[in-house]
């Protein structure tokens, strides 16, 4: 743990822009009874962890909604920090400076996407107990093994196709060589970060160089980007394979399904 041995302060910031190409409105669209943004809100509060929840929007249905289960919508993210290659530096930076204008300032910030419904309160929770362990570490992502391992891709050049890393098992290529000897390697997932604000504000970074890894659980790290994810969330959910996390408000009415 950084600068003592007081528990640093943290905030949590939670990114909703309304636009999404591959699922509209997949923020706010309904599942298992409420908008996809409440079950990162929910986890958030009860976690304990932070000392603001904070949703970061440019539409006033998503502030709206996110104000219903709790979290906190100070202002509207302006739109040029809200197209789908805006970078996440920027309407961070943009936030803090905000708020730090506003006397509001925090030692870490996390962030939790609202694409990771099955993430819970327990697993913010562990994370924080790891990311405040680790001495000199910039930040902290969430990670899980890779499902396709990289020393089997390729890249393409015309005709001919080249491996993506030149590395080997001794003299034997990694994509001639049987999966189970294989190095791991993990590909991080959407669900969470965790950084010190200090990273942000002198290195322009949200990572840093120094990360501790989060090795996500079960289905904690699930991702929902696409139509084919929320059909497989939905049959995990019918199924009893996940559940998602409780909440105690009444559900917002969202016209959408």
């Amino acid at each position: 743990m950084e600068r003592g041995t007081k528990t640093p302060s943290a905030v949590a910031f939670i990114p909703a822009r309304m636009g999404s190409k591959r699922v509209p409105g997949k923020n706010v669209r309904v599942i298992g009874g409420h908008p996809m943004i409440a079950y990162t809100i929910g986890p958030a509060l009860e976690s304990k962890v932070f000392d603001a929840v904070i949703v970061s929007t440019d539409s006033e249905e998503i502030a709206a909604i996110a104000r219903h289960y709790g979290a906190e919508v100070p202002f509207l993210r302006p739109a040029a920090m809200a197209s789908d290659t805006s970078p996440d530096i920027e309407w961070l930076e943009y936030t803090i400076a905000e708020l730090g204008a506003r006397g509001r300032q925090w030692d870490c910030f996390s962030l939790l996407r609202p694409t990771s419904p099955f993430r819970t309160a327990a697993t913010i929770r562990r994370a924080w107990t790891t990311f405040t362990a680790q001495p000199g570490i910039d930040s902290l992502r969430a990670v899980e093994l890779c499902a396709q391992h990289p020393g089997k891709m390729w890249v393409v050049r015309g005709q001919r196709m080249y491996p993506l890393l030149p590395f080997g098992n001794g003299d034997q290529p990694w994509h001639s060589t049987p999966y189970q000897a294989l190095p791991q390697v993990y590909v991080q997932n959407a669900s969470l970060e965790i950084a010190w604000t200090r990273v942000i504000n002198e290195r322009r970074t949200i990572a840093g160089d120094v990360l501790v890894p989060f090795l996500t659980e079960g289905y904690e790290g699930f991702d929902i980007n696409d139509a084919f994810d929320w059909m497989v969330a939905e049959r995990l959910i019918a199924e009893g394979k996940v559940t998602l996390p409780t909440l105690t408000q009444e559900p917002f009415a969202v016209v959408r399904t």
